[in-house]
């Protein structure tokens, strides 16, 4: 089996798990700002070795050195001996990494795409700023601030910082706009833009509910409480959550996800340090989908907070987990501030979930092993049968019916979902990974715009829209001009899940993860057993 053939997602996969280390699972109480001057006087004694050498440096090396370069290296050499999870954020970086989880940044609100090495508008934000000032899906930013961008090798991050900016501070943009000849000036006043953590909450049918959150950030918990309000309107019975590729966050989010779940009493997590008393978080009663049937998705992209949310409902018998093993992040961060900006993330306490198991997974001083551990377990056969997973009997517990769970190592699923043979396809592969079939489909987009805004929502897309045979060759023709070979055998064996896909990320264009998830769901083996999985007694 070809090890670089793993899944036709890897790359987006690898993306949040390598983002573990710095954003999963942390804060025991997200509230309490911890704010500390040195990293040195946390140490209880007069002197240091560390002190002693930093202080000779200083003092005696025969070049001048950059000092808090040199501090700074010894901070992360200290941490990397604890834990992969024990982390130094510099301060250029602690903005841009405690973004995700604060609910909003401050920006112009859109969302773009550098194509054809031009800044391209894929939406604009309801409410946002661009959106009030008339910036429409398909825009192309030419100029920033009288400066052209268009043409210069601009890549993202340029982009991001160039766009991006505090509240009530102004940036202008020149648009080029099909239809008109010379570049439209528009000046846009940023603001703070939300975020949301729930992709999607939609009826797959009449009496079931989806919701797919991405991360557990401070918003989480009302924001998962309004979908499940709206979705209640139609009195579903069933409910699906999908927490797969969710890398964590607050544990806040994830207690009060669970509490949503479990009756008055149940546990919900516990956690535990050398320095941290045991504390318990309690199901409170006053959930809003305390009895009906209830799915959770998982995958080995879930971690930290999404396994607390599954190992509750799992350990509580309160529902059903599909998918496949999870990370094993069972480690609770604490950040500490640092005087110049700086932070450390330290880890204080492990969580355990109600049943008593601790779910971290074996860790050695190697961080990129740790992380790295997908392969490991693709090729031991993990992703495509449950046969290939082993737990020792010493992790064993049981829930209170009397089901066998076990800890060390992720959330096991009571269902397994093995990875799509169709990823082995290596023309569905490469056409994916090297995002060919999205960019194809943006092309789609920008030039049928005008018919496709006749769909007004993800239904009347998915029962009108279709795409033909003529623009199936179109896409394998556009593969092969940017250098791909086409094996026609190949790209017929996997046509309807390309022509899926692509109707995805057109809707996606088109109505965001609204118009998105109900088209790809009609491919997702994940979804489609959660679904069969509900259907059973």
């Amino acid at each position: 089996m070809n090890k670089k053939r793993t899944t036709a997602y890897l790359p987006f996969l690898l993306t949040l798990v390598l983002s573990l280390g710095i954003l999963a699972g942390f804060y025991l109480h997200p509230e309490e700002k911890s704010q500390v001057k040195s990293i040195f006087p946390l140490v209880q004694m007069k002197s240091t070795k560390v002190e002693d050498v930093l202080q000779y440096i200083q003092q005696d090396y025969v070049d001048s050195v950059d000092m808090n370069a040199i501090e700074e290296a010894a901070i992360i050499r200290m941490l990397e001996k604890l834990d992969p999870h024990s982390v130094y954020i510099s301060a250029e970086e602690f903005l841009q990494v405690n973004e995700s989880l604060q609910g909003n940044f401050e920006g112009i609100g859109i969302q773009f795409r550098i194509e054809n090495d031009t800044i391209v508008v894929i939406k604009t934000i309801p409410k946002g700023p661009s959106e009030k000032v008339g910036l429409m899906d398909g825009d192309r930013i030419v100029t920033i601030n009288d400066s052209i961008v268009a043409g210069t090798g601009l890549v993202n991050d340029e982009a991001v910082k160039l766009l991006k900016g505090p509240k009530g501070s102004s940036v202008t943009v020149g648009i080029f706009r099909r239809g008109f000849d010379e570049l439209l000036p528009f000046t846009i006043l940023r603001d703070v833009i939300p975020t949301w953590s729930v992709d999607i909450a939609y009826l797959p049918n009449d009496s079931t509910g989806y919701i797919k959150v991405n991360t557990f950030s401070v918003n989480t918990g009302d924001e998962f409480s309004a979908a499940l309000k709206r979705l209640n309107r139609s009195e579903i019975k069933q409910l699906i959550l999908d927490l797969r590729g969710n890398t964590g966050g607050y544990l806040q989010a994830a207690i009060s996800m669970a509490d949503e779940f479990l009756p008055e009493g149940q546990t919900i997590v516990y956690t535990e340090g050398l320095n941290r008393p045991r504390r318990y978080a309690m199901a409170t009663g006053k959930g809003l989908f305390e009895t009906g049937s209830l799915i959770i998705l998982i995958d080995e992209g879930s971690a930290s907070a999404s396994e607390i949310v599954a190992g509750a409902i799992q350990d509580n018998d309160r529902g059903t987990i599909v998918g496949r093993r999870s990370f094993g992040k069972g480690l609770v961060q604490e950040q500490h501030n640092l005087s110049d900006g700086s932070a450390i993330r330290l880890t204080v306490a492990r969580y355990h979930t109600p049943t008593g198991r601790c779910i971290q997974k074996p860790y050695t001083e190697d961080p990129e092993a740790y992380f790295m551990e997908f392969y490991e377990r693709y090729a031991n056969g993990e992703l495509q049968s449950s046969d290939s997973i082993h737990f020792a009997d010493s992790l064993k517990y049981y829930t209170p019916e009397g089901k066998i769970v076990y800890g060390g190592g992720g959330i096991m699923p009571d269902v397994f979902v093995p990875i799509d043979p169709i990823t082995e396809n290596p023309f569905y592969y490469e056409a994916i990974n090297r995002g060919l079939l999205y960019q194809w489909a943006f092309k789609y987009t920008d030039t049928h715009r005008q018919e496709l805004q006749q769909f007004n929502n993800s239904e009347e897309f998915i029962t009108q829209f279709r795409l033909r045979d003529s623009e199936f060759n179109a896409m394998l023709q556009y593969c092969r001009e940017l250098g791909m070979e086409v094996p026609e055998t190949e790209a017929l064996k996997v046509k309807p899940n390309l022509l899926a896909l692509v109707k995805a990320y057109i809707a996606r264009n088109l109505l965001d993860d609204a118009g998105f998830y109900p088209v790809y769901h009609t491919i997702d083996n994940g979804f489609i057993q959660a679904m069969e999985t509900l259907s059973q007694p």
